[in-house]
């Protein structure tokens, strides 16, 4: 059923999909699934608590490695995981866990943190802080190619180029170029930006003696 609706957001994307939709994909009459869901968002949280399975099977393969190096490895696969369905960072975003046991990914993760040094505060902002990193910026990518192969004419930048006022404002211009192509390099260079800054809340030596 839950793969069934994975397949659906595929076909339709996040505003197609309805229980109703499900039902009629499913051959089945919508009040059935009124047994297992009681509206959208429960189905989410469902299917969101599928796709976060995958992301807790990336924690415990990179989990033994240098935080830094982890954060980077971590951060990476989050996204490919997000970009295997149609408007899955949306779909992620804003969802409730219906697995208890994926909070045993979030302790191991914490713990690369935590292991290396870092307060348990700290490694809670890290780790939310990229978390929330690669959800909105896959938000942002998905929408300029919200399927597989396809951009968004509205992100062309011969049709952006005529939104912008490039004599008033070239910087604006300019940034086109960077925001909407090469995301694989504008992602690495912001997630090590946020390494970066997570490494200088590093404590020294000292004060952890």
């Amino acid at each position: 059923m839950i793969a069934a609706g994975l397949e659906l957001l595929d076909e339709v994307g996040l505003e197609g999909l309805t229980l109703r939709r499900l039902a009629a994909k499913l051959n089945v009459q919508a009040p059935a699934l009124y047994w297992h869901f009681k509206n959208k968002q429960d189905l989410l949280d469902e299917m969101a608590s599928t796709v976060f399975r995958s992301g807790a099977e990336l924690v415990r393969s990179t989990s033994t490695r240098r935080w830094d190096k982890w954060a980077m490895t971590y951060g990476r696969g989050l996204r490919q995981i997000l970009l295997l369905h149609r408007d899955g960072a949306r779909m992620m975003s804003g969802t409730r866990l219906a697995d208890a046991s994926l909070y045993e990914s979030m302790e191991m993760a914490l713990r690369v943190f935590v292991d290396a040094g870092f307060s348990t505060y700290i490694a809670t902002v890290a780790l939310s802080t990229i978390y929330s990193y690669v959800v909105g910026f896959v938000i942002e990518e998905q929408a300029v190619h919200p399927e597989a192969g396809k951009k968004d004419e509205f992100y062309e930048p011969k049709v952006r180029a005529q939104r912008i006022d490039g004599d008033r404002l070239p910087l604006a211009l300019k940034a086109g170029d960077h925001l909407f192509s090469k995301f694989d390099r504008r992602f690495d260079d912001g997630l090590k930006l946020i390494v970066s800054g997570i490494s200088a809340r590093m404590p020294s030596k000292s004060s952890m003696r």
